[in-house]
């Protein structure tokens, strides 16, 4: 039996994104619209009428299959066919709600005014329409199939951004990994040197002292190695291959990307203690370091965008 081909990962998506579905329904139009902005984990904010409210957990299951994380915010409207209008209110329950929040507000000395995108989410602040039906259960098969059409467009749009926000961090990468290999080429032939003027200035240090030539050479060879670079630039490399990796496989980047990011800080910032005070050779690797930090921070404020 042939083995099944494999199933291509989820394209880079940005945090950044907006849709809007309307269908028409048996009792009036459905609308629903997503807009996702940057977030560490799921957060999901629904405004939705009073009749809309209690298709929330069915809604809540739709967009954790297709978003994995980001703040949402989610808006349902139902225009009721005839009516010209999606709801009323109730006047009488919204005066009601408004009294409490003064009585509360003197009460407790609050200096605070009520807010009208959340009073009118309260439950019974909307009403259908006089002479309309309840939604049925039934209805909430047309709030997921709607919903799932708008998050297939959300995602599409999220995708098109993450693309590009992509192809930008690709150049940001190959950046340091060149830089990474200017620097190696620098140590190459900076090694030697290094190691003549180690030697040279621990024998002025110790011009009085009984050290044989051979000693001078290990502690300078010691100390030269103490401040070699190869490591980090070995570890800049390996973690600049696994960024372009992430890149290219796609899927949920953000946070690896993130993980990587401070790994190859810190490595940028020992290879500029190691070769502060190493000459010219120093302030070559030094202004290389600088550069690929800038790299670095370019890619963090960009990664901040990435799922």
């Amino acid at each position: 039996m042939s083995a099944e081909p494999a199933t291509s990962a989820t394209p880079i998506r940005s945090m950044t994104g907006y849709a809007l579905v309307r269908k028409e329904t048996g009792v009036g139009e459905l609308a629903i619209s997503l807009k996702t902005v940057n977030h560490r984990g799921l957060d999901l904010h629904f405004h939705a009428g009073g009749e809309l409210a209690r298709f929330e957990n069915a809604m809540r299951a739709v967009l954790k299959q297709n978003v994995a994380r980001g703040h949402v915010e989610v808006r349902v409207t139902l225009t009721r066919n005839g009516t010209g209008e999606s709801a009323r209110f109730n006047r009488d329950l919204l005066a009601r709600y408004l009294a409490l929040f003064a009585a509360a507000r003197e009460e407790f000395g609050i200096g605070s005014e009520p807010d009208l995108n959340v009073i009118l989410t309260l439950p019974g602040v909307f009403d259908s329409p006089n002479g309309a039906e309840p939604l049925g259960e039934s209805f909430e098969a047309e709030v997921v199939e709607t919903l799932s059409e708008c998050a297939r467009q959300l995602n599409a749009y999220r995708e098109r951004e993450g693309a590009q926000l992509a192809a930008g961090l690709a150049g940001e990468v190959e950046s340091i990994a060149q830089r990474t290999r200017e620097i190696s080429a620098i140590r190459a032939q900076a090694v030697p040197v290094f190691h003549r003027r180690l030697r040279e200035r621990l024998k002025e240090l110790l011009a009085e002292a009984s050290i044989s030539e051979a000693r001078l050479a290990e502690e300078a060879a010691l100390l030269a190695d103490r401040s070699d670079v190869q490591e980090e630039l070995t570890r800049l490399d390996v973690h600049a291959r696994e960024a372009a990796r992430i890149l290219q496989s796609g899927g949920e980047a953000g946070k690896r990307l993130d993980f990587l990011l401070q790994e190859m800080n810190r490595e940028t910032n020992t290879i500029l203690s190691k070769t502060s005070g190493a000459g010219d050779t120093g302030l070559k690797i030094t202004d290389l370091a600088l550069a690929m930090k800038a790299n670095i921070e370019r890619i963090r404020e960009q990664a901040l965008n990435l799922e």
